[in-house]
């Protein structure tokens, strides 16, 4: 029987891998090597069961353990005698250890947690999905609808494996623990050594029919259009949990979940901080003196704002209840309009004289030839040469 390869380079990663980089290798894996990709094709099958069972040891947190620390042996194989206990450290969560022990020694008297474990249903994986929206859209909230390429059961074989008629059945090697015990008897005692079941590999059934449609894998990968409804009020980086949308789960269980990340794209006019929206509006430094009523644009629409005389330029008014609402549902922010004046660049003759007429009756000195070019002034100073 050739050796196992090492269940991270199965999946191209590195051993200090996130679940989330182990979930993702998986997805992009699986779908290059899956056989309704590959019909025919044995190499790939083969290789898609390889992925399948680095994915199933590396995606549960204890298992993963398990593996870092002993690889594909079992930690009962290593032992050979009261050499290889290390001084009984090590060994984790408290309950786990007791029971590895007493099994290793007594012969499984503790064992029952285990063999159950290893036909047990297991919960599909949660998947994440990317969408970018506006920030109209975050603000006011949306539902739409998102294509999901997921692991679904098999609606042939109801998610069992087995061709229809057909029916899974429990391995006559392990008894449907899905491991097999080697006992030895020995001067110091009876020693037991726990390894996977060769027969059914681990999965304490055996399927004679595989289901033409999944082959034996009791789930399909199949894209599926989900509707959701994004609140009103996200923010870049919000998280919507939708239950029971992910992946199908292993030998019936329970499907996992879907989290769908928010990504709102910039504004033109508006930045949002917190639940405030701030925006700029230029006006002419004749409305910020005199004062009056502008039309400004809001996130829904445009509102009325009355500026008073003698505006400065950075002012800022408050537009209530204008903003974004809470997600908690506790009011909305308000919009925040900052004041830009605007200095007109060229004046004629007359907008000239009216504005040293209107300097000369507040009393601001404005030098006689104000509109001469920066070189006619030069040459001024320097005496008309």
């Amino acid at each position: 029987m050739s050796a196992k390869k090492d269940y991270y380079e199965v999946l191209g990663l590195s051993r200090d891998a996130t679940q989330e980089d182990i979930k993702k290798a998986y997805r992009r894996l699986a779908r290059q090597y899956h056989p309704d990709v590959n019909p025919g094709d044995k190499d790939s099958e083969a290789k898609f069961k390889e992925i399948k069972e680095a994915y199933d040891v590396l995606s549960d947190p204890q298992k993963r353990e398990h593996y870092d620390r002993f690889g594909h042996q079992d930690p009962a194989q290593g032992f050979g005698g009261f050499g290889g206990f290390g001084g009984f450290g090590g060994f984790g969560d408290f309950t786990s250890g007791f029971e590895d022990i007493f099994e290793t020694f007594f012969g499984g008297g503790f064992t029952g947690g285990r063999n159950r474990q290893a036909t047990a249903s297991r919960r599909g994986a949660d998947l994440r999905y990317d969408l970018e929206i506006s920030l109209k859209e975050a603000v006011q909230g949306k539902e739409t609808f998102i294509n999901v390429p997921r692991a679904e059961k098999c609606p042939d074989c109801k998610g069992t494996g087995a061709k229809k008629g057909a029916q899974p059945e429990t391995c006559s090697v392990c008894g449907g623990t899905g491991q097999q015990q080697d006992v030895r008897n020995t001067a110091f005692g009876r020693f037991v050594s726990v390894r996977t079941c060769e027969k059914c590999h681990g999965e304490g059934r055996i399927i004679k029919d595989y289901c033409p449609r999944c082959r034996g894998e009791g789930r399909i990968l199949q894209e599926r259009k989900i509707e959701i409804k994004i609140p009103a009020g996200v923010d870049s980086g919000s998280k919507l949990r939708i239950p029971g949308e992910g992946e199908a789960g292993a030998r019936g269980g329970e499907p996992g979940d879907l989290y769908v990340i928010i990504h709102v794209r910039p504004h033109e006019i508006f930045k949002r901080q917190d639940n405030d929206l701030i925006c700029e509006i230029p006006i002419s430094f004749v409305h910020a003196a005199l004062g009056g009523e502008l039309e400004v644009p809001t996130i829904d629409g445009k509102a009325k704002l009355r500026i008073p005389e003698g505006t400065q330029p950075g002012a800022v008014f408050r537009l209530k209840g204008r903003g974004v609402p809470s997600l908690r549902g506790f009011g909305k922010g308000d919009q925040l309009v900052r004041i830009k004046v605007e200095v007109p660049r060229r004046l004629n003759t007359r907008q000239k004289k009216i504005l040293r007429e209107f300097a000369q009756a507040s009393g601001i000195e404005v030098p006689e030839h104000e509109d001469k070019g920066f070189f006619d002034r030069v040459k001024d100073s320097l005496g008309g040469k």
